[in-house]
């Protein structure tokens, strides 16, 4: 999720569709926060580690 948030974001910024800028912004940081959760030890989505 991270990684498609990174394409989206240079994408959206070398195509100027500030669409996919703002769905990168928003995928880069769900997936910031599913690999915080996952590494703390907390069961993301019933899984004990989040890859």
């Amino acid at each position: 999720m991270i990684v498609l948030g990174i394409i989206l974001l240079v994408v959206g910024f070398l195509t100027g569709i500030s669409v996919l800028w703002t769905i990168g912004i928003i995928l880069l940081v769900i997936g910031a926060i599913l690999w915080l959760l996952g590494t703390l030890g907390h069961a993301v989505g019933g899984r004990r580690h989040y890859w």
